[in-house]
């Protein structure tokens, strides 16, 4: 922008001067040769309009500018001579060289000078004046060059800090938004490829310094490959990058591989115009199908992930279930090998086979009970009857117990999608564990309520046992975990299995010494039925 100021500048500088210089002479009776000095001032002003062209035009500028000044005899000429010195040392860094330059062109000027003065004192004192101004020009015009070099420097290097990315080199945001608009303000034909680092989030959580030598060596892998083939490459949003490429060049899973690096990657392709044809719609579209990528790996990555779970939990359910039926099996051996030095009469341990088999039957069906699809009985119906049910099944044996059980709820019945044979095991299960958990008389409180601003049907089952032990809490819905002698381990997790069906939640509190509570909430169906309460409570 300077070169150009400076060439408009100069221009119409030695135009005005020239023009200047030869009506003076006229004026003044030198009678010089008119047309010739038209001519040479002609040529002079031409070499100067095409020098940044023809760089062959500024070496003969200055023999056109001595016989334009021998003919004209006029010291005026002493403007154009500054004008060829400027333009001679316009882009000379060495100060030595410009003083060398600038003496060289003033000599021309001296010697031309003294074929039409006299060479007397004066003239003799005014040569070393131009001399110095010449010193004392190129001086001011050397630091005024640097001042303006370095402020372009500076310039170019927050132009640069503005729009590349300071880890990387490559690109930032802004710097690719702006390359994308220079593509399409051109009318270029292009393709934008967006890279996704997938797996980045974790990775910079264990180690900064790891994930950010990964970025640096991503971002040297894809100059790499791509090398002088892309017009741009950027890096933006922590983890994405998007490289922008002629659309001859092949872009393909093999290209953009990465495995060496330890990374999993998503990418798109957009291409300009065929898909996109303006600024917004390329960047708009490239994101979008970015995304839709990153959301399509996500779900395979959660479902993939989901598979393992569910492969861990059968491995644990079978370890589990091996270890819980190797127990009884043990047993019952030991007393058939006994029985064999008594003649195989297994009378004597016969009940406590029979209770070891029962045992082993027991935990088969609970372990079918957990494991089997749950079956598609689901049907609308109301929660309070089956409550009314399970109230009705377990009266008579909180009696013969000693326990005093408790019924609660409204007049207005709570209708639930539901399978109610579920439901009234579920309630089965906890409240008979409530009894276990009282070892003298207590008291087991059943209430329903509903949250209307969530529209769940809350069921508590409380009692006023000892309460469970803050730090086996986490496990009590853990397959095999129990705490008693006889107990199988599965009668919580079947419990929360069936909450689950119900696309429910199954929530527990409890403090030592004072009970616990379990809280069943169930989604409301959308019909809640007002009908009068068949039966009291």
């Amino acid at each position: 922008m300077i070169r150009l100021h400076f060439q408009v500048i100069k221009t119409r500088l030695v135009a005005l001067i020239s023009v200047y210089v030869i009506g003076c002479s006229i004026y003044l009776g030198k009678e010089p040769q008119v047309l010739l000095l038209c001519l040479l001032a002609a040529l002079f002003l031409v070499c100067h309009l095409y020098d940044r062209k023809f760089c062959w035009l500024k070496p003969i500028q200055l023999p056109i500018l001595g016989a334009f000044h021998f003919i004209s005899e006029l010291n005026w000429c002493l403007l154009l001579y500054y004008i060829v010195i400027i333009n001679m040392i316009f882009k000379e860094d060495k100060l030595y060289k410009s003083f060398a330059i600038s003496m060289l062109i003033l000599l021309q000027y001296t010697l031309i000078r003294f074929f039409y003065v006299p060479l007397n004192p004066y003239h003799i004192l005014v040569t070393g004046y131009d001399m110095i101004a010449g010193v004392v020009l190129v001086l001011v015009f050397y630091f005024v060059n640097q001042l303006q070099s370095e402020k372009h420097k500076l310039t170019q290097r927050n132009t640069y800090l503005a729009n590349h990315d300071h880890l990387t080199g490559l690109l930032n945001y802004d710097g690719y938004l702006s390359a994308v608009r220079r593509l399409v303000e051109r009318k270029r034909p292009f393709q934008l490829v967006l890279i996704d680092i997938n797996n980045f989030k974790s990775l910079n959580a264990k180690d900064t310094q790891s994930a950010n030598e990964i970025l640096i060596r991503f971002a040297e892998t894809i100059q790499k490959v791509f090398k002088d083939r892309m017009f741009g490459a950027s890096r933006y949003a922590g983890d994405r990058f998007a490289v922008l490429l002629p659309v001859a060049v092949q872009v393909d899973n093999q290209t953009l591989s990465f495995s060496d690096l330890g990374v999993q990657i998503t990418y798109s392709i957009t291409q300009y115009p065929k898909e996109a044809d303006t600024f917004q719609a390329v960047i708009s579209t490239a994101e979008d199908r970015i995304f839709q990528m990153r959301r399509d790996s996500w779900l395979e990555s959660q479902e993939e992930m989901l598979r393992s779970e569910k492969m861990k939990m059968v491995g644990q359910l079978a370890a589990g279930m091996a270890h819980e039926i190797r127990n009884p099996l043990t047993a019952i051996k030991g007393f058939v090998q006994l029985s064999k030095s008594q003649g195989y009469n297994i009378q004597p341990w016969y009940d406590v086979i029979m209770g070891e088999i029962t045992r082993v039957g027991d935990l088969t069906a609970e372990f079918l009970q957990f494991s089997k699809p749950h079956e598609n009985s689901m049907r609308l119906a109301i929660l309070n009857e089956c409550l009314q049910r399970v109230y009705s099944l377990c009266e008579s044996e909180a009696a013969s117990e000693g326990h005093q059980l408790l019924l609660t709820m409204d007049d207005q019945q709570i209708v639930v999608f539901m399978d109610p044979d579920k439901i009234i095991q579920l309630l089965l299960n906890l409240i008979r564990n409530a009894f276990q958990a009282m070892q003298q008389s207590g008291v087991v409180n059943i209430t329903l309520e509903w949250e209307h601003s969530s529209r769940m049907a809350v069921i508590m089952v409380s009692d006023t046992g000892k309460g469970i032990p803050p730090e086996e809490l986490p496990k009590i819905f853990d397959p095999f975990y129990t705490t008693k002698a006889e107990g199988t381990g599965l009668g919580l997790s079947i419990c929360q299995k069936i909450v689950e069906d119900h696309r429910g939640k199954l929530q527990v509190s409890s403090q030592a010494g004072q009970g616990t509570t379990f809280t069943i909430l169930l989604p409301l169906s959308e019909k809640v039925m007002e009908l009068p309460v068949s039966e009291s409570i």
